[in-house]
């Protein structure tokens, strides 16, 4: 399986700053808690010297969206609604050990973070691109949604996507489940030293898995020069 950004979307969004991460052996339990609380608490310091608004993060993916024809203010990047939704509540959902910590760490840099099962997703290729408009979306709640045209989303090789909008809102198909045991993490930044902070996050989200489950994830920073992530193995 290879997962890539193509030469369209990167030209369209020169800051684009990348990385992906894959790990097996993510199904058993543990407890995240303390880890996730701590990504958190960084957050939520950050929130309380300034709203998610004016963080440099937020405005280059609202400026994103723009370019796409959204609503700013509408559609927000899953970090921005992470961010909204711990400023207003104080605190972010728990929904499972291994989406935890990924949310915890994507509010902590403020930067979107996606956690797909890996065995969900049809290959030989995953690709970030712009929809045609025939591919198919399955929502959280049942039901298939048709990425519009001209929409960046995620799509593999069935032609199902993974995500709407970008990293708006991901695809109930893919979703983290209590039988998953293979996942692709990916993260995107859009503003100026994005590279850097996309670095430091699939560092931290990559120590976080080992603690947790005594695995070893395999990670890359995707750049022009290296655009594309090998998960190996088939999927």
């Amino acid at each position: 399986m290879r997962f890539r950004h193509t030469a369209e979307v990167r030209s369209l969004n020169p800051g684009l700053a990348a990385g992906a991460l894959h790990a097996r052996g993510v199904g058993g339990p543990t407890d995240v808690t303390a880890r996730a609380a701590a990504h958190t608490a960084r957050a939520a310091a950050r929130l309380s010297a300034t709203p998610e608004g004016r963080f440099p993060e937020v405005p280059a993916w609202r400026r994103a969206y723009a370019r796409m024809g959204l609503r700013p203010t509408r559609y927000r990047c899953a970090s921005e609604a992470l961010l909204r939704r711990l400023r207003r509540e104080g605190e972010l959902p728990r929904i499972h050990p291994v989406v935890d910590p990924c949310n915890a760490v994507s509010a902590a840099y403020a930067v979107p973070v996606a956690v797909l099962d890996a065995d969900r997703v049809a290959g030989p290729l995953l690709e970030v691109r712009h929809a045609r408009g025939d591919e198919h979306c399955t929502a959280f709640g049942g039901g298939t949604w048709h990425p519009a045209p001209g929409e960046v989303t995620c799509v593999d090789s069935d032609g199902r996507a993974h995500s709407r909008r970008w990293t708006n809102r991901q695809s109930g198909h893919s979703a983290v489940h209590r039988h998953t045991d293979r996942i692709l993490v990916v993260a995107e930044a859009l503003h100026d030293g994005g590279a850097g902070t996309v670095a430091q996050l699939m560092a931290t989200l990559a120590g976080d898995i080992a603690a947790h489950w005594g695995t070893a994830p395999a990670t890359a920073l995707l750049t022009p020069g290296a655009p594309e992530f090998d998960l190996g193995g088939g999927g």
